[in-house]
Formats: structure tokens, C-alpha cells, sequence
């Protein structure tokens, strides 16, 4: 599988905004089937966190207010990156806060982003759910710390698309598992990722 970056943010709400900014963000690089790197930064953008997620996710307003400006996180996750292609759990709301927080820092994303939540629907269909944390105990995968912070998910994610891979090889005898194939994937119907992953390997 080629390098991966995968990551996760905790925001103040669920849309990116001038009332709605990231709080925390954590990067895990995959390269060569494991982890090899991570970034994780709280990040102070003058939002308050409500209530409701401080309790959820444990980011106060007190630990932000000793935080890194969000401009600094923003560009040393996006120097940390590079041009790894992207990948998270549910990867339209971290896309959409990447891309909100990277323009206000003049700068663009150039990659595309993979999704493990689509991916699991489509290859473990027999999950009970395909919450990030349902999907993590069911698979048995690693106990990476407290959910709802950036880098404990962020890991989990990347535990994830490994289990995905895994799942690729030894279900389907797909040896070669790029991003390409990820983002591919994703977009084909549930019932119809079979006969598309015997044309995958029939070419």
C-alpha cells in the first residue's frame, strides 16, 4: 500500500465557519503496512467550545487558550503532509474544515481524499455499525486512547485502513492497494464492489 496520510480534527461544530473552527488536529502516516509518523496540535482559532462538546471531547476553553494560533498548526500539518494522499473516517467533515482552514492560510489542497467510512460499507459489510469506535472493537483492532481526540482517532482510522487492505488481500486477492483503488472504490455501489474488484484484478 502506498504512504497514506490520515487524519482527524475536533472542531467546535459541524460546519466550518466564523462561528465553527477546528480545536485539535492529529496526522498518522502509513507507509509500508504500519505507522511510521504522527502530528497531533490543539489549535487556537478565538472560538469558544460549547458546552456540549468540551464534554464530548474533553477540549476545554482554558487548554485552548495556551493552544498554538491555528495559522502555525495549519501550516505544520500541511508541511508534515506534503503530497500524501488523505484519508479519514468520514472524510467529507474533515475534507471541508482541511480545506476552510488551509484557504485561510492562502494556501490549497492538491490531493484527494479517501474515506474508511465509505470503504467499510462497502467492504465489511457484516459490521454491526460503521462508527469509528464500533468498527475499532469489532475488528479487534488497537485500543489507541480516548475517542474524540484527534490523533487517538486519527490512529484508529489508520488501524482501520489497514484492516481494509488486509481485507482486500486475503478476501479478494488484491495485491495491489493503492489510494486510487481507495477513492475507486468508495464510489461503487455496495452490492456491485465484487464483480468491480474482479475487474481490478482481471486487468
Amino acid at each position: 500500500m502506498d504512504p497514506i496520510a490520515v487524519i482527524d480534527f475536533e472542531t467546535t461544530g459541524i460546519a466550518p465557519g466564523s462561528h465553527c473552527r477546528a480545536t485539535e488536529i492529529g496526522v498518522v502516516i502509513l507507509e509500508g503496512g504500519r505507522i511510521v509518523d504522527r502530528y497531533q496540535s490543539l489549535m487556537n482559532a478565538g472560538v469558544p467550545v460549547p458546552p456540549f462538546v468540551q464534554g464530548l471531547t474533553g477540549i476545554t476553553n482554558a487548554m485552548l487558550r495556551e493552544a498554538p494560533p491555528v495559522e502555525r498548526v495549519m501550516a505544520e500539518a500541511a508541511d508534515f503532509i506534503g503530497d500524501l494522499p488523505l484519508m479519514a473516517h468520514n472524510a467529507a467533515f474533515d475534507q471541508k474544515f482541511w480545506d476552510f482552514e488551509l484557504a485561510r492560510i492562502g494556501r490549497t489542497r492538491r490531493q484527494a481524499f479517501a474515506c474508511s467510512l465509505l470503504l467499510a460499507r462497502r467492504l465489511l459489510p457484516e459490521a454491526p455499525n460503521h462508527k469509528l469506535g464500533t468498527l475499532n472493537s469489532w475488528a479487534r483492532l488497537p485500543d489507541t486512547g480516548k475517542a474524540h481526540r484527534a490523533l487517538a482517532d486519527a490512529e484508529m482510522a489508520a488501524n482501520l485502513t489497514l484492516h481494509l487492505a488486509e481485507r482486500l488481500r486475503q478476501r479478494h486477492g488484491v495485491n495491489d492497494i493503492t489510494h486510487r483503488l481507495f477513492c475507486s472504490l468508495q464510489k461503487v455501489p455496495a452490492a456491485k464492489i465484487p464483480e468491480a474488484l474482479r475487474r481490478h484484478c482481471a486487468g
